[in-house]
């Protein structure tokens, strides 16, 4: 008779020795690599998940750059993700998961290197054609760090006090402050919705009914001219929405990448939004 104990080994013995699939999340203009901190922990479960911080305002590597007089362009942040990946991971093909200006860089990554992405995925991304609104200027200018932290949430409630803590400190840091200016300079006009086309792998494009900062209908648009693209947009949501419904997003993500028939709208979704006040708090 087989013992029960040696059952409950078998099922706790993992089945196969080797990594996770990599799962590689890029931030946006507003962010380090910090700001997937609702997400991280969660994603960590399914993938190896990796957050290369090719945009840190206090960097040498950027100040170098800067010191040396040339643009902080989204094309220079595209070959900084690619010797990341080429040189110190070297485990293809990554998963992408990118926020807002992060989005820009996913993109042309994927179509420049299309054999080393496996799939997208694009939360409320810049660069698809339309005049961006951008609140962290002002609020860097005016040293406004709640101001800027409302504008990017459709419920600002639900922003982490860390984060005002963190923008405070920030916008006092003139080494940030040079960093960051520059780095708007090199990629605020930069658009990618020519090479939508070009982005083979599947992927799926999230917008917010309330981004105030990304156009939510050029957004839809865009994802139209997505070879393999599927889209979904998230109602009673900002800028932000793996911070402020990352209870939705973090599930949605792991379904998208994971899935053998990748969907926006997996059948589950509308029972987690049907629990979602309670999911919430």
């Amino acid at each position: 008779m087989r013992s029960p104990l040696k059952g409950l080994f078998d099922r706790l013995r993992p089945r196969q020795y080797g990594r996770r699939e990599p799962l590689v999340l890029i931030n946006g203009l507003a962010e380090q690599a910090e700001s997937w901190y609702r997400n991280r922990k969660f994603w960590s479960r399914y993938f190896e998940v990796l957050t290369p911080n090719i945009l840190a305002y206090e960097g040498d590597a950027l100040h170098a750059r800067i010191n040396a007089k040339q643009p902080v362009t989204v094309e220079y942040l595209v070959e900084q993700l690619h010797t990341y990946l080429t040189q110190f991971v070297q485990t293809p093909p990554y998963h992408l998961v990118a926020s807002s200006l992060g989005g820009k860089v996913a993109v042309e990554f994927a179509a420049k290197y299309p054999q080393l992405v496996n799939r997208v995925v694009l939360l409320c991304p810049s660069g698809m054609g339309d005049k961006e609104q951008l609140p962290i200027i002002e609020g860097v200018v005016g040293r406004n760090a709640r101001a800027m932290v409302e504008s990017v949430f459709h419920k600002p409630r639900r922003a982490d006090g860390g984060l005002l803590r963190y923008y405070r400190s920030k916008f006092a840091n003139r080494k940030w402050q040079k960093g960051f200016i520059r780095s708007v300079r090199g990629t605020l006009d930069h658009v990618v919705r020519d090479k939508m086309k070009l982005v083979t792998a599947p992927t799926l494009l999230v917008t917010a009914s309330g981004d105030k900062v990304c156009d939510p209908q050029t957004a839809e648009d865009a994802a139209r001219e997505l070879p393999n693209g599927h889209f979904r947009k998230i109602e009673r949501c900002g800028h932000a929405p793996h911070i402020e419904k990352h209870w939705l997003i973090n599930r949605l993500v792991v379904d998208f990448l994971s899935s053998t028939r990748p969907t926006a709208h997996p059948s589950w979704t509308k029972l987690i939004l049907a629990k979602a006040p309670r999911a919430s708090k």
